[in-house]
C-alpha cells in the first residue's frame, strides 16, 4: 500500500522514524519537509490533502507539534477526513466510525512507541459502514 506522509518542522523527526519503522509495511511517498528547519504546515498539508481528495492516494499521515493546525488545514478539502489521534483506540475508532483517510498525530505529545501503535491501529482497522456511512456522507459541504 502506498501512503503519502508529510509534516512540519515539529513533526519532522517523528515522520522520519515512522517511515523507517514501517519501511517494510508500506510504500512511502514522503512529501516533506526534508529537514527540521522551520516551515509553514499549510505548505505541506494542502498538497497531501489534495492528493487524497483527488484519489491519487487512499491514505495519508500528517504530523505537526499539536496535530491541530495541520489537521485543520487538511480538513478544508472535500472528501478528506483527517483524524487527530494520540492513542491507538482513537485511531481505530477514526477508521471504524469515521472512515478517516488521513491520520494526524501530535509530535510534541506522543512518544515514538505510542505513535507506532497508533499507525498500526489506524491501518489495521476497516470502516464499519452501516449507520456510520450516512453520517460520513453528511460531512462534506456541498
Amino acid at each position: 500500500m502506498k501512503v503519502v506522509i508529510a509534516s512540519d518542522h515539529a513533526g519532522y523527526e517523528l515522520k522520519e522514524k515512522i517511515i523507517a519503522h514501517f519501511n517494510n509495511d508500506f510504500e512511502w511517498v514522503n512529501n516533506g519537509p526534508f529537514s527540521s528547519e522551520s516551515v509553514d504546515y499549510p505548505d505541506f498539508a494542502h498538497p497531501l490533502a489534495n492528493s487524497i481528495a483527488n484519489g491519487e492516494y487512499e491514505f495519508g499521515i500528517l504530523i505537526c507539534g499539536t496535530g491541530n493546525g495541520i489537521g485543520m488545514t487538511a480538513n478544508k478539502h472535500a472528501n478528506v477526513r483527517a483524524a487527530l489521534c494520540w492513542i491507538p483506540e482513537i485511531a481505530s475508532l477514526s477508521r471504524q466510525h469515521n472512515n478517516a483517510n488521513i491520520l494526524v498525530m501530535p509530535a510534541r505529545f506522543i512518544s515514538d512507541n505510542v505513535a507506532f501503535e497508533v499507525v498500526k491501529a489506524f491501518f489495521s482497522t476497516d470502516f464499519e459502514g452501516g449507520r456510520h456511512q450516512r453520517r460520513v456522507e453528511k460531512i462534506n459541504i456541498q
